[in-house]
């Protein structure tokens, strides 16, 4: 299978190729990172005409839109109804697999205090949604403080960063997960109801029309799974796939998209997208950017720039930052590519960020 098809592919499933969505939850179907500023806001643009500022958190606020930790325990912005199947359907049963997605830390922790991980999660979970109970809203730092109030001891130790014991990141984060909690346009953290989960199989469904044809590998490192407990998942739908040949070994795609995967929608425009964006994200970037020294400098461990796409194809880098009431956005050309061909979508960023005015170079 070419790889050039593949790509395609998957820039058609992520939204990218027209911009048709015909919603915010339509064009968060593949959850979209929220980890650095805007950048949830800035990836659903990319694929839905209509949007500002203020729709977007009107959306996030209400819960049409969900901002929360689910796969990977990281912040995404993503459908309502898929909240608990990207959510808690994917917290795992079995303490070795739960000890993989809580990190190496939990593992050290739980080693030497003799705790179990499922049991350090549920206290937490518990101490979590008593911090939020009868509809409180709490930012970061004052979930925190009510946690330190809440847990034992060795569920608290000493962060050298923040100079305070609090719970581990990944474990507070999947403890959020486990009871639900989303996150309103101020980053308060507020309970939610999830709704019931189809099977956790449904996210191997998803991921492979996402991101087919693939490996059961490459859906554990996107799902923030331990290999034995993806596997599981993969093999509940295995009846479903069709295999298919890449390059010189063998992935999988669902049988069902094996005529779209040979004729993707092609590719229009331009679009600035983000650094998180769910088409950059881990299956995507070697096909996408096949040479290491261009790859290390898009996908940095912080401060990545944007990708500039053109007609599909990786084009530019792109970075901004903000002077005063100014948006600064510069454009890195990778090919041919004219301030004129990426003005409009740079002003759409501007605006998205509440700029009133942009300073646009293109070089």
């Amino acid at each position: 299978m070419d790889a050039d098809l593949i790509l395609a592919f998957r820039l058609a499933r992520s939204g990218l190729a027209v911009r048709d969505a015909r919603g915010l939850a339509a064009a968060a179907a593949c959850p979209a990172s929220d980890f650095s500023r805007d950048a949830a806001l800035l990836a659903l643009a990319a694929r839905v005409e209509k949007i500002s500022r203020e729709t977007y958190e009107q959306a996030v606020d209400a819960g049409e839109l969900v901002v929360a930790h689910v796969i990977r325990g990281a912040i995404h912005a993503h459908a309502p109804r898929d909240f608990a199947l990207y959510g808690r359907a994917l917290v795992a049963r079995d303490d070795d697999e739960l000890a993989v997605q809580l990190g190496q830390q939990v593992k050290r922790l739980a080693a030497e205090k003799k705790f179990a991980p499922s049991d350090a999660l549920s206290e937490v979970a518990a101490a979590t949604k008593g911090a939020l109970a009868r509809g409180r809203k709490l930012d970061r730092t004052e979930l925190h403080e009510e946690l330190r109030q809440r847990v034992g001891p060795e569920l608290l130790p000493w962060c050298r960063g923040c100079k305070s014991h609090h719970v581990p990141p990944m474990l507070w984060r999947y403890a959020t997960v486990k009871v639900g909690a989303r996150l309103d346009s101020e980053r308060r953290y507020l309970l939610a109801k999830p709704g019931r989960a189809a099977a956790a199989s449904e996210a191997v469904r998803r991921f492979l029309r996402f991101y087919g044809p693939a490996k059961p590998g490459e859906f554990a490192d996107w799902a923030g799974l331990a290999p034995a407990h993806a596997r599981r998942l993969w093999s509940d739908v295995a009846e479903e796939l069709a295999e298919v040949r890449v390059g010189k070994g063998k992935a999988w795609l669902l049988e069902d998209d094996l005529d779209t995967l040979e004729s993707p929608t092609a590719a229009e425009g331009i679009r600035l997208i983000p650094p998180g964006d769910p088409f950059l994200q881990k299956p995507n970037r070697t096909l996408l950017v096949p040479k290491p020294a261009l790859a290390k400098r898009l996908f940095r461990p912080v401060a990545s720039p944007g990708a500039v796409l053109q007609h599909g194809r990786l084009a530019g880098l792109w970075r901004v930052k903000s002077k005063g009431t100014k948006t600064e956005l510069t454009v890195e050309k990778l090919g041919r590519l004219g301030r004129k061909d990426v003005e409009q979508e740079a002003q759409r960023v501007a605006e998205l960020r509440g700029a009133a005015e942009l300073e646009l170079v293109v070089a």
